[in-house]
């Protein structure tokens, strides 16, 4: 018998609702490789909730990923932060991988913030530099959204992806950066290995301006139950072929950890205005 996801995730946002003392929240962030250390600048935690405990979520198998959700507030809105994901490489269904997210929403959420590591691939883009996702190309071959329908009480699985990266929280985004930030479209593929730059043109030749390993099955999921969508990536490095660079997951996380400073003051500037 298949379990239902949408009832799982049902459970985990009750459970979470116990453990955080809060009846709903309104925005979830989800932090990908190397963000986790961004927390910080978001403010004190009102209760921190091991993934664990709530049901329906892997241990982390990924470096610089932590099995855990906070709840906090920031200015008039409680906001959830995932300081990690699943991830389709770590062996997991769709379904495991977007039941944050679904949590998220069926806690109340109605924006999430889906940020990732990424190679950069359109031309200018830096190690270290915060993009817009404007679109994605989910290049996995998997979507969250097939097997059975989803229950009743539910919207069709036939979800209308034209706006998937709200366009009023670019806008919200660009309004609350110090300095203006590029925008991309971000390819995302299955992994685990990075690409090699034959791969790497095709994308760039598609119109993909980044490349990573997440986010694009979470948006979809996200997009499905009616949250509003917001994606930022880190450029963590140059994508292969690109340049002389050897691609290697410690440099990524570390250069996460190098920019967590200003990428947690982007977010926290951010938040206030998402809701």
């Amino acid at each position: 018998m298949t379990t239902d996801p949408y009832a799982t995730a049902a459970a985990s946002a009750g459970r979470l609702t116990e453990l955080t003392g809060k009846p709903e929240h309104d925005v979830a962030v989800v932090l990908g490789s190397g963000w986790a250390p961004a927390a910080t600048a978001l403010g004190d935690a009102d209760a921190e909730v091991a993934m664990d405990d709530l049901g329906g979520f892997p241990e982390p198998t990924v470096p610089g990923h932590r099995p855990v959700v906070r709840s906090l507030r920031v200015g008039d809105q409680n906001v959830l932060v995932f300081l990690g994901r699943a991830h389709l490489y770590e062996g997991h269904t769709p379904a495991t991988v977007v039941h944050g997210v679904r949590t998220a929403i069926a806690a109340g959420c109605k924006t999430i913030v889906l940020t990732n590591a990424a190679g950069g691939i359109q031309d200018g883009l830096a190690p270290g530099q915060a993009v817009l996702i404007s679109d994605h190309l989910n290049l996995t071959g998997r979507s969250p959204l097939t097997g059975p329908p989803p229950p009743d009480g539910y919207p069709s699985r036939f979800v209308d992806l034209s706006q998937l990266y709200s366009p009023r929280l670019r806008a919200v985004a660009q309004a609350a950066a110090t300095t203006h930030l590029a925008e991309a479209v971000y390819a995302g593929l299955a992994g685990p290995h990075y690409e090699t730059p034959a791969e790497i043109l095709m994308l760039r030749s598609a119109g993909a301006g980044l490349v990573g390993m997440s986010t694009v099955l979470e948006a979809i999921a996200a997009r499905h139950l009616g949250a509003d969508v917001l994606g930022l990536s880190l450029v963590t490095n140059i994508a292969a072929g690109l340049s002389a660079e050897l691609l290697d997951h410690a440099e990524v996380v570390a250069a996460g950890q190098q920019a967590a400073a200003g990428l947690g003051d982007l977010l926290a500037a951010i938040l206030p205005g998402v809701g």
